[in-house]
């Protein structure tokens, strides 16, 4: 989820790598394929799939019955707070938008429209300042994060909402991807992508996992500092349900689409 470069992306390989040398220790697995571009979300739901991270709001909406929860990480970035994260809601330096409310009428950038830290984040910020359901004067879909920075740098796009973990990455890895932007605030908080197994995935596996996660031998401690995770959290449906409240307080307010 946060292969936002080579290195981040090499450091997430060892990481699975080092979970499914647990399994292979205890006898669980034979052989593994690794997907390094999956098609998402349709890998999530692969009746074969072992193990991935996604995002809650996918969980949320898409994915029950399809994956089961093992834990979350908690990263050490600005923005996040043991398993939880937030979106930095950024623009461009020295712009007219000093508050949120300046956003009216202009337009934003969005990564997915599944995506919790680009999509339903930025819609429950703005939820409160929306008039007749709308805030923005349009938005861009962008594919990604990255994309979404580009887009506010270049003048294309007024505003975007960024995981801060993937801002955490960028600003150690590629910090000329930043150059221009300034954060405006940060959203309401909520459970950061969980670490999950497919649906068929039998208990033994999916227990042996959770504990290699929430108590880290050597081999999976010694990678997680290259990723800036200090420990995994349990996690459970019932924590991810704070995603799903971010959506329905917008609709409340009658701001149920980003518009």
């Amino acid at each position: 989820m946060y292969n936002v470069s080579a290195q981040v992306a090499a450091g997430y390989e060892a990481l699975f790598e080092a979970l499914v040398d647990v399994l292979r220790a205890e006898g669980m697995v034979d052989a593994i394929e690794f997907e390094h571009a999956p098609l998402l979300p349709d890998f999530w739901q692969r009746p074969d799939l072992l193990l991935s991270q996604t995002c809650g709001y996918p969980y949320m909406t898409q994915l029950r019955g399809h994956v089961h929860l093992l834990a979350t990480p908690a990263y050490v970035f600005d923005g996040c707070t043991g398993p939880d994260y937030a979106s930095a809601i950024v623009v461009r330096d020295g712009g007219a938008i000093a508050i949120l409310a300046d956003a009216r009428g202009r337009r934003a950038a969005v990564n997915d429209a599944h995506s919790n830290s680009g999509m339903n984040a930025l819609r429950h910020a703005v939820a409160p300042l929306a008039l007749n359901g709308r805030f923005f004067s349009g938005v861009t879909w962008s594919g990604s994060h990255r994309a979404s920075l580009a887009l506010v740098q270049n003048g294309e796009a007024d505003l975007a909402a960024i995981d801060c973990v993937t801002l955490g990455y960028l600003r150690r890895e590629q910090p000329s991807s930043l150059e221009g932007i300034t954060i405006l605030q940060y959203s309401a908080p909520s459970p950061g992508l969980p670490f999950v197994v497919g649906a068929a995935v039998p208990e033994g596996v999916r227990q042996c996992l959770r504990h290699a996660l929430l108590a880290p031998a050597a081999g999976l401690a010694g990678v997680m500092p290259a990723l800036s995770i200090s420990h995994f959290a349990p996690c459970s449906t019932r924590d991810y349900e704070r995603i799903g409240a971010l959506e329905a307080e917008a609709c409340a307010r009658g701001y149920p689409h980003l518009a």
